[in-house]
């Protein structure tokens, strides 16, 4: 555009773009994961059950889910800076009154508002990156931001264990908001100018609107599938995609470009697997934190240590992988990648209270692999796919995928939670139906992650 400060070229400093971007990345994975390890403690705290429980990592990622490709757009038409920046600043002010909840319903709510500020850092992070690194250089580079990403979710159990273990689960909301402060810094003294790809162009209210009410009908009804009601919003929300994807062929000026699906085998198929794939692998932190604290009776310091192996091996391999997919076809290093994840899922089905300590830690090394080769490649494949105007509702719609996976492995807990425990606090007398609902949800998740390789496979050649 011949009217906005141009961030590409001679004129972008891209060690500070990636520095920035990286931390953002490390920002929110970093509470994602240790949220995981506080969550006994809040439990026993404010004495809920287990489903409550498990809607304060939910609430999270439902509202980043519905804001990402509202937020994608705006950051499109009103700049990927501003948008980013305001994301930090609701994500730093909502972790520190965060810290001073009263009740589990306060916290909840405050971790909607954290979501906010969440969808608006995701919906901008990899267009930011994308639009300062020339095609050939981009893959290393998502592959070290995508490293933060995992060191995070490595330093989360690592870190946020050691802080809850001598300061409480409080503390963990306290560290985000001076990490929020620091980003917000550095991106004031080091970024300059506007990335705007779009002008002139009308805000989609309605579409989006329609869209937040389809996720919501859907992402709750799914928590809720074993009753009437759950079932009716599914379907209400299954109807409502319909009238979404109506809608948005009809309007002018559409929040989602449905052609970006339509037209573009590798860009479709690639974010179904990555749909796939945080659908069959997030809840494996959630899960484990709570096998390791209630049936090996580990504290949450030392839970942390053990579930760090799995993120560590991704930050050490991610960058590799990234630089791997500017030369080879991503779609064989990303399938490569599902294959070795589908192993690993398939590994902790056979969790019991004798299990040994060496296997899961060997498991979560295999899953940490096959992560590493997956991610980079895939987002690689995703963003070069598109054309440079439709940067940022690429990175939403791919953040959205995430985070849609993310809701749903969180949600398939919680359903089979809901089956063989109930709403019951997980105490000893639980602790075999406990065992029983996570083989059955690794199960599932194995199976999920199989399929999702031959959706890699699928999406067809980039280059």
């Amino acid at each position: 555009m011949q009217n906005k400060i141009n961030m590409d070229n001679n004129k972008v400093n891209k060690i500070s773009i990636l520095i920035v971007t990286t931390l953002g990345s490390f920002l929110t994975t970093f509470m994602s994961s240790s949220i995981n390890i506080a969550l006994p403690s809040i439990g026993k705290e404010f004495s809920i059950d287990a489903i409550l429980l498990s809607w304060i990592a939910t609430s999270y990622l439902l509202t980043i889910t519905i804001f990402l490709v509202p937020f994608g757009r705006m950051a499109d038409m009103y700049g990927k800076k501003k948008i980013f920046m305001y994301g930090i600043f609701i994500y730093s002010i909502s972790s520190f009154f965060s810290a001073f909840s009263f009740s589990a319903i306060l916290l909840i709510i405050l971790r909607i508002l954290q979501g906010v500020g969440g969808a608006m850092i995701f919906s901008t992070v990899i267009a930011i990156l994308i639009l300062a690194y020339p095609i050939n250089e981009r893959g290393k580079a998502l592959g070290i931001n995508i490293a933060a990403t995992y060191l995070g979710l490595s330093l989360g159990p690592f870190l946020g264990g050691f802080l809850i273990q001598y300061f409480g689960w409080r503390s963990i909301f306290i560290t985000n908001m001076f990490l929020g402060l620091i980003i917000i810094i550095l991106t004031i003294w080091k970024i300059r100018g506007e990335w705007i790809e779009i002008k002139k162009e009308r805000f989609d209210f309605i579409g989006s609107i329609i869209y937040s009410l389809v996720i919501i009908a859907i992402i709750y009804g799914f928590s809720l599938l074993s009753t009437i009601l759950g079932m009716l919003l599914v379907l209400i929300g299954v109807l409502g995609i319909l009238i979404f994807i109506k809608w948005e062929k009809k309007v002018t000026y559409s929040v989602l470009n449905i052609n970006l699906f339509k037209n573009n085998i590798v860009f479709t198929f690639s974010n179904i697997a990555a749909l796939i794939n945080y659908s069959a692998t997030f809840a494996v932190s959630f899960l484990l934190s709570l096998y390791l604290q209630y049936i090996k009776g580990f504290d949450p310091q030392n839970a942390g240590l053990i579930l760090v192996s799995q993120p560590i091996v991704q930050a050490i391999f991610s960058p590799f992988a990234g630089k791997l997919s500017d030369k080879i076809e991503p779609r064989i290093i990303a399938s490569i990648g599902m294959m070795i994840t589908t192993i690993g899922l398939y590994s902790l089905i056979f969790l019991n209270e004798k299990t040994l300590l060496e296997f899961i830690i060997a498991s979560l090394i295999l899953l940490g692999f096959g992560f590493a080769l997956f991610s980079s490649p895939n987002t690689n494949a995703i963003m070069s796919s598109v054309e440079r105007k439709f940067y940022g509702v690429a990175s939403a719609i791919l953040a959205t995928m995430r985070s849609i996976g993310q809701t749903f492995s969180m949600g398939i807990s919680t359903l089979i939670f809901t089956i063989y425990i109930g709403n019951v606090q997980i105490t000893q007398e639980y602790y075999p139906f406990f065992l029983e609902s996570i083989k059955v949800a690794f199960t599932i998740f194995s199976f999920l992650c199989f399929i999702g390789i031959f959706a890699s496979f699928a999406r067809g050649k980039l280059r």
